[in-house]
This record gives C-alpha cells, structure tokens and sequence, in this order.
C-alpha cells in the first residue's frame, strides 16, 4: 500500500475496514445509528470526541453525513493515529490528539473544555471495569449538558449462556466466509502494517505500548448503563442489539 509518491493512506483505511468487518460484519451499521442518534440529539453540526479514535472511522463517516461537524479524535496507538493523520492531514475539520486514556489527566491534552457528542466503538473492551467506571466519569465532564454519548462494543451477558453460544457460532461461520474472500485477521493486517516503510516504525511502538493487547473482563450492557448513570449521564440504556454486539446511549 505505498506507491513511489508516498503511502495509500486510503488504501490503508479500507483495508483497515475490511479486517474490522471480518469480526463485525454489521460495523456499517452501528456506524449509522449511532449517526442517526447524534443528528437526532444535537443536531447537523456537532463537536464530537472520537474516543479510542484508531484510524478514524467514526470520523470518515461523521464527516460524510454530516458535513458541519467537526471532529477531536484521541488515541495512543501511534500506527493507527498515522494512518488517521495522513487520510485527514488537509481536513480543518478535523484534530488528531495522542493521548493515553487511562492516565487521569488525558482530559486537558484536548482542544476543547465540552463536547456535543462523545462516540467510541468496539473501542474500549480491553479496558477493565474500574477503569472504564473511572473513564466513563471523565466522559461525563466531557459532554456538555443535552449531549450525547454513545458507545457501540463488545458487551457480554453472562447470564445467556445458549444464546451466546449461538451468537459464538453464527458469527465464526460468517467469519469463516469472509476469511475466504481473503480479509486479513487482527495478526495479518499488523504484519503487512510492519512491512510498510512508513508504518513500521509506528508499528513497532505500538507494540511495545500494548503488548498483545489482551481485552478486559467485557461487561454486559446493563452494567455499562447502570455505570454511565452513576457517573453523571441522565439517562442511559441500551438502543441497538445485533446478534453479536449491542449500543449504549447515554444523554447528559
């Protein structure tokens, strides 16, 4: 993906999306309900805090449905944040900040006191639960009042165990589908990451920041709910289910 005048940053983000796709076939469309809920809420041009940002999805997507929006993004994955800089370098709508979200200050590294709308996605389930509380806390400082959260992960109810094991295997078939159309696994997609002349050094640093980067203990939608109105949202539930993943909404 680097042509003899520089890298694809384009061909990156779309081959970004198509390992993300492999294990979240339905992300397009948590992407646009979660969309559909901010312009809903606040409006056709919002300041939103793209939290645990990557390369930018939610962004690329804000941006395209509603152009009046401008967008922070904050992550500490130096190759991802490479990949987001070089696709909006010349985009004024748009700030990239390197930040890591568990350190308590990580708030005043932002441009801005208040946000209209905190997004994140499949983003925040390598966090542990005390630290997510803690974090969902600063989101609540973060987003002005009527604004809105949302965050669209990986969360689990222990209590089903059946349903999910039939979620389990649903989603591994169709991940058996896509792997034969040639999409890359989480690994693949980071070993042609390090063979890239601009993204191997990113690469390596990022590595030696999050290791294999285990997940947290995922904890089901209730629970992110509850916590979400403990720590200062007005209400919050859950708003989308796909078999596999499910939204939470928080509104200040």
């Amino acid at each position: 993906m680097t042509t003899s005048t520089g890298t694809d940053w384009t061909a990156w983000q779309e081959s970004w999306d198509r390992q993300q796709e492999w294990y979240m076939p339905d992300r397009e469309e948590r992407f646009r309900i979660m969309l559909d809920m901010v312009e809903a809420v606040v409006g056709t041009a919002p300041r939103v805090l793209d939290l645990a940002c990557g390369t930018g999805s939610i962004t690329a997507r804000l941006l395209a449905r509603l152009p009046g929006a401008t967008s922070v993004g904050v992550d500490l994955d130096p190759a991802l944040l490479a990949i987001a800089e070089g696709t909006f370098a010349d985009d004024e709508r748009v700030t990239l900040v390197t930040a890591d979200l568990k350190d308590p200050d990580w708030p005043a590294k932002l441009p801005y006191d208040s946000y209209d709308a905190v997004l994140t996605a499949t983003a925040l389930h390598w966090l542990h639960s005390e630290p997510l509380a803690v974090l969902y806390g600063q989101v609540a400082g973060l987003v002005r009042d009527g604004g809105v959260f949302m965050n669209a992960d990986h969360m689990i109810d222990d209590t089903t165990p059946r349903i999910n094991a039939a979620e389990r295997a649903q989603r591994h078939a169709r991940m058996d589908q896509a792997k034969a159309a040639d999409a890359p696994d989480w690994s693949e997609w980071w070993q042609l990451a390090a063979q890239d002349p601009v993204l191997a050094g990113p690469t390596a640093r990022r590595f030696e920041i999050y290791g294999e980067h285990a997940d947290g203990d995922t904890p089901s939608a209730a629970w992110h709910a509850r916590t979400l109105r403990e720590r200062g949202f007005a209400e919050a539930r859950p708003v989308w289910c796909s078999p596999s993943d499910t939204m939470v909404l928080a509104l200040k």
